[in-house]
């Protein structure tokens, strides 16, 4: 995987032990030599925590680029899904019907929804997930990564573009007290003054909500009811917007914006690393998230910015992560109007397709090199290793209500 889905899984392991162990670590480990990957599966690494997250993130960045997968691909991950609608992270042998061990959470469900949605010819498969989703939804509206945790903005995100993607009205999808996602976000964000609007992640001991560039974009594009896959924006909204009371998902959204376009002037047109514990680094995955949001939220200029800074910085990055994070990376060049086909010198759509089973065709858009692409370059620094991150204690909570699984 990459960082993007890190806090929600590092607060599911904290609930329900290593069996939900977070999948932006798992991406840094080989199989053992003896585990044979399936054919159709994107990525070499280790599936174990992230395989249906990071197939859903190649596919659908594959379709965002006028790329056909290979029938394979979308048949394994189709495979993947259990028989009550929902997606684990990975099943290794999904001949097995799923059962109470079998942890089925929103963020792989979700991601999967608004691959196959894209795809298209799967109405089957994302009505069940889509009523799956649904049977595990809070009371407070929102979702939490595994049934049974409280809600936390990623999750919620990520299903609100899951719903949208499907032809959902998310305002209409309430729980049985009533709530919609979009009440269950403004309880996710902070105040204005010292935290600026963002949204926040829960502190695994307190509870205390903490600003989180990470959970912020993933709000941001939840506010305003968007998936992974976003248009350059044309219509621009003001450059600094201002913070006001969260009383809507609409203005959580705004004000998350303003938040990101802080964060991202004050260090270059990049994210650092918010994982606790870990050593001050430039972090391409959320900055990668933040370009969709900000392209979402209206805000072309400064999304372009930071799209360029991953132009010239991200290559030793997404070779290490693999293929969610060539996926990540289209998806902000396509937001910030880039040609991810010549992405600081590098062809992000070749480099995904070569992660996996050849596509069954390749379309290239006919539109010639769009301007704002700089030189190539690569950095070095990016590394997070496990023992560091796991060490220091992830200081996210998204607390469990009950310990349960819901199939």
């Amino acid at each position: 995987m990459n960082v993007r889905r890190s806090a929600a899984v590092l607060a599911a392991v904290a609930v329900f032990g290593s069996a939900a162990a977070p999948a932006a670590f798992a991406d840094t480990a080989k199989p053992s030599p003896s585990a044979k990957l399936p054919s159709g599966l994107y990525g070499d690494k280790d599936p174990k925590f992230d395989g249906v997250f990071r197939q859903s993130y190649a596919l659908l960045a594959q379709d965002s680029a006028g790329v056909k997968p290979a029938a394979k691909s979308v048949d394994w991950l189709t495979g993947q899904q259990c028989a009550s609608g929902g997606f684990a992270a990975y099943r290794a042998d999904a001949g097995e019907p799923c059962d109470s061990k079998t942890m089925v959470d929103s963020n792989s469900t979700a991601a999967a929804v608004q691959a196959l949605t894209a795809l298209g010819g799967q109405d089957k498969t994302v009505k069940k997930s889509i009523d799956w989703l649904k049977s595990v939804q809070n009371q407070d509206g929102g979702w939490g990564y595994s049934p049974g945790m409280d809600s936390d903005a990623n999750s919620t995100g990520i299903v609100i573009g899951a719903l949208t993607g499907a032809g959902e009205k998310p305002q209409s999808v309430k729980s049985q007290d009533g709530k919609s996602p979009y009440d269950a976000l403004p309880k996710l964000a902070m105040d204005c003054g010292k935290d600026g609007g963002a949204f926040g992640l829960a502190d695994m001991k307190t509870g205390k909500l903490s600003p989180n560039a990470d959970a912020t974009a993933a709000g941001v594009l939840g506010g305003y009811g968007r998936g992974l896959v976003v248009a350059p924006s044309k219509a621009t909204k003001p450059a600094s917007p201002k913070c006001v009371k969260a009383d809507t998902a609409e203005k959580a959204a705004s004000n998350g914006t303003g938040y990101l376009l802080k964060t991202l002037a004050e260090s270059d047109d990049h994210l650092m690393s918010s994982l606790a514990g870990a050593k001050n680094m430039p972090d391409p995955g959320n900055t990668a998230e933040s370009v969709v949001a900000l392209a979402a939220a209206g805000q072309p200029e400064q999304a372009k910015k930071s799209a360029q800074w991953l132009a010239k910085n991200s290559a030793d990055w997404a070779k290490t992560s693999g293929p969610a994070a060539y996926a990540q990376l289209i998806f902000a060049a396509n937001a910030a109007g880039l040609d991810p086909r010549d992405f600081g010198g590098a062809d992000l759509v070749k480099q995904l397709n070569a992660q996996g089973p050849a596509p069954q065709a390749t379309e290239k858009p006919a539109d010639e090199k769009k301007d704002g692409d700089d030189e190539g370059g690569v950095s070095v620094w990016w590394i997070i290793g496990v023992g560091l991150v796991f060490g220091a204690g992830i200081g996210f909570l998204l607390s469990s209500r009950n310990k349960k699984s819901q199939l």
